[in-house]
């Protein structure tokens, strides 16, 4: 994957990363620059596409092509129209963190969700966001969940 500058974020389904795009897309906004939204994917974590028969098993396209279309939805459902942002979407076959740290190399900010559970717990970061914060080639924003 290809990034040249602008605001990255890391994209799937849960709230932490929804509240991440969307402060994502401000900073992007503040900026004047592209957003980028990563969904990185695995066979466990793909939805099923939605054509394909009970017994039959999706092609690795197939999965790329309903992966892709959940997250134009979920990017639709939470930016609305934007056509003050160019928005990127980028869909990879590959754990969070070397997709997200691979997508910083090209960023001028990466923006991860938080994914405390509360109490004690709350004061730590995600596996995803840890190593985002660790080894990313750019500033790395981690959104906090509102309260």
């Amino acid at each position: 994957m290809e990034i040249d500058g602008g605001v990255v974020v890391g994209v799937d389904s849960s709230a932490s990363s929804l509240r991440a795009l969307i402060v994502a897309a401000e900073e992007a906004r503040r900026r004047s620059v592209p957003l980028h939204v990563v969904r990185a994917w695995s066979f466990r974590t793909a939805p099923r596409p939605a054509d394909c028969p009970p017994n039959v098993v999706p092609s690795m396209d197939e999965f790329q092509q309903s992966v892709l279309a959940d997250t134009e939805r979920i990017v639709a459902n939470k930016l609305g129209e934007h056509p003050d942002l160019p928005v990127h979407i980028h869909v990879v076959h590959s754990p969070s963190p070397q997709a997200l740290l691979s997508a910083s190399r090209g960023a001028d900010l990466l923006v991860v969700g938080h994914r405390g559970r509360g109490g004690f717990a709350g004061l730590m970061l995600g596996s995803v966001a840890e190593q985002c914060v660790r080894h990313a080639a750019c500033p790395v924003l981690v959104v906090r969940p509102s309260v």
